[in-house]
């Protein structure tokens, strides 16, 4: 597989937490203050080839400015395979809890997903492989890192996926405005999917009829939506509320 590049010193500390390989690393000349010198000794500990470069060049590779003197070659980022990713939800102590995303399209929106699905617990994120944001170096940034932690499986059809987590024994609760179920009325102690999709269409009609139940968030002021990382994290955490209730998990 192709390297590639993330950055930012958050993205590049998690992925040498996470045991993953960094080819090598570059970081800003004259840089120096504690963050940079603990990823340097990090780096040195997994035996990391290190390079100073000037902005500009840091800039060229990450293809943004916003690097913060920070840029890594590591391998491909890969996808969990979704059947793989499904036999480790079964075998998983905690109740299975997946996030599966219908056409989410902004990559900081698919990266903050990951990052919230992943402080919360769970135990995957399923994205489709067209129309929807994959995992390019802008969602490994946004994700702060979770991306080195939390599987990732690149899905076809969103409505058969559905089929096949039903077929799983996994309750799948569509997260969309028109919904009459309140979402803190669902069972989130259940082995559960929540499907979002994106924020200016929101989940496709074939996508909802698939799912088992759906659900909405209450918007008490005059905006009519929530950005769609906002709404997931509103529900993955009620999520985590009912299931730190005594007895369950």
């Amino acid at each position: 597989m192709a390297p590639r590049l993330i950055y930012g010193i958050h993205p590049v500390q998690e992925q040498l937490r996470a045991g993953r390989p960094i080819e090598r690393l570059y970081l800003l000349k004259g840089r120096r203050d504690q963050r940079v010198e603990e990823l340097v000794a990090a780096a040195a500990d997994a035996g990391v080839a290190i390079r100073y470069e000037d902005r500009l060049q840091l800039e060229r590779m990450a293809g943004t400015t916003h690097h913060q003197g920070v840029v890594a070659m590591v391998g491909e980022q890969g996808y969990a395979g979704l059947e793989t990713l499904l036999e480790k939800v079964k075998s998983s102590p905690r109740t299975p809890l997946l996030v599966l995303l219908d056409e989410v399209e902004d990559p900081h929106n698919v990266g903050a997903i990951i990052r919230t699905a992943e402080a919360a617990g769970a135990h995957g994120v399923l994205i489709p492989a067209r129309r929807a944001a994959g995992l390019t170096p802008t969602v490994v940034k946004a994700s702060a890192g979770a991306v080195a932690h939390l599987p990732v499986a690149r899905v076809g059809n969103v409505a058969q996926t559905i089929d096949l987590l039903k077929a799983a024994k996994l309750w799948v609760i569509g997260l969309t405005a028109e919904a009459p179920t309140d979402y803190t009325a669902v069972d989130w102690t259940a082995p559960s999917v929540l499907v979002a999709g994106s924020e200016g269409k929101g989940l496709r009609h074939l996508v909802k009829e698939r799912c088992d139940q759906l659900a909405s968030i209450p918007l008490l002021g005059r905006v009519d939506s929530l950005n769609v990382s906002v709404a997931v994290g509103v529900v993955l955490y009620e999520a985590v509320r009912q299931r730190a209730k005594p007895g369950r998990r």
